[in-house]
């Protein structure tokens, strides 16, 4: 039964990755191979923004309808948006493109919402929400490498509109597999009786937003997740363009950076599943926030050495990969940490609950890498990266006094320090 649940939700957030992937990886490639300008390109970030807005429309997934049928409706509709885009023509229809991003990037924010539901539902005991937010993880990233990266390799030869086509046939088969699939089969009765006082409770949100914040845990957790990647992801932005500046070309940056860190970061999400199944996630995450600012330090203290050289390179590579594994590590226990939080709200709005501390966790990597490279250009790269340092050590110590005194000391009883 375990492996039915992990099967199902891998296949969901693989397919959730896809719009992704798509977006950030092949669709400027392929719209600058095409001749369009770089402002044009850039502005299709703006796309992502149904990402943002999802707590909007939550509550409406929550209450009404049962998860099966958002599931199948969402991932049907991404199914049709591609038969759609099969017919465009990207080199001049580049509204009608920048449309059927927005729609499959909205339809996928829902889809999100459903799963995550389904997730909270049928994952139970500290095993099993290691295991399946390890699935999470690794399913979207393997679904936006599938579709920015293998994508990309084909579309030369297949060409934009078969590219849709066979994206169109993988989501209309995942649609007739939820449609089947025994994992839901609890749903019905429980979405009739949540649909007939859903209505009411959407059309008053403020009720909502009272039930949301009253969780236990729920306001520890919405700063943690604001916060706790600041100072990884400024480092995470600006190292590799330190190393452009002065240590390695572009085309040794995309093959160490692009490639082999995003397999560290795969790695790292994989194991935190495997290490939830024998440690509690306090435990865990007081040890591995160590860890990511000891890895810190490592990487801070090479912004001294200026001259190019091997050595300087390998130490490089290293302070990537550990850097990206670690936070593949650590992506996996917030999610997890996250899960168990939503598991203490009531069932009629917690795939809201975990929507809205997912919202807060993209805006919070997203607002600081947009601010990092301003940052740099100010004061320069080792003073941002002693600010990098600062709130890296700050989100240990969160995490810490959690495990001492907060909502996480019950997660470190038993355990060996």
């Amino acid at each position: 039964m375990m492996n039915d649940k992990l099967v199902f939700l891998g296949l969901l957030y693989f397919i959730q990755g896809i719009p992704y992937g798509l977006q950030s990886s092949l669709l400027p490639v392929y719209l600058r191979g095409a001749g369009h300008s770089l402002t044009r390109i850039s502005l299709t970030k703006i796309l992502y923004f149904p990402w943002v807005l999802k707590v909007l429309w939550a509550p409406l997934v929550d209450r009404t309808g049962t998860k099966r049928y958002w599931l199948v409706g969402t991932v049907a509709g991404l199914a049709l948006t591609c038969l759609v885009s099969a017919t465009i023509s990207p080199d001049v229809q580049y509204m009608v493109v920048a449309g059927s991003l927005l729609a499959m990037n909205l339809l996928a924010s829902v889809q999100d919402i459903a799963a995550d539901g389904v997730a909270v539902r049928l994952l139970r005991g500290q095993g099993e929400l290691g295991l399946g937010n390890t699935v999470q993880v690794v399913g979207y990233k393997a679904g936006s490498v599938f579709a920015g990266g293998g994508l990309l390799a084909v579309i030369d030869v297949a060409g934009w509109g078969w590219m849709f086509t066979l994206l169109a046939c993988v989501y209309g088969g995942v649609a007739l597999f939820v449609w089947g699939a025994p994992v839901l089969d609890g749903e019905s009765a429980r979405g009739q009786g949540e649909g007939r006082r859903g209505p009411k409770d959407v059309m008053q949100p403020w009720k909502v937003w009272r039930k949301l914040l009253s969780v236990p845990g729920t306001p520890w957790t919405m700063f943690y997740v604001l916060t706790y990647k600041l100072g990884e992801q400024g480092a995470i932005t600006m190292f590799p363009l330190f190393l452009l500046d002065h240590h390695m070309t572009a085309r040794e940056l995309g093959v160490w950076n692009g490639m082999v860190a995003m397999a560290f970061s795969i790695c790292g999400s994989s194991i935190g599943g495997f290490l939830l199944s024998q440690y509690s996630i306090g435990l865990l995450m007081r040890r591995v926030f160590m860890m990511r600012t000891i890895g810190m330090i490592f990487q801070s203290s090479l912004l001294v050495v200026l001259e190019p050289s091997p050595l300087m390179k390998g130490m490089a590579v290293l302070s990537l990969s550990l850097q990206h594994f670690i936070a593949g590590l650590i992506t996996t226990l917030t999610f997890t940490t996250m899960m168990n939080c939503t598991q203490r709200a009531e069932e009629s709005i917690q795939a809201t609950h975990y929507s809205f501390l997912a919202t807060l966790e993209v805006l919070g990597k997203l607002s600081f890498s947009a601010l990092a490279g301003g940052m740099v250009d100010t004061v320069g790269f080792p003073i941002a990266f002693i600010l990098f340092l600062f709130l890296t050590s700050s989100s240990a110590l969160h995490v810490w006094r959690a495990t001492e005194t907060g909502v996480l000391k019950e997660q470190l009883k038993g355990q060996p320090l």
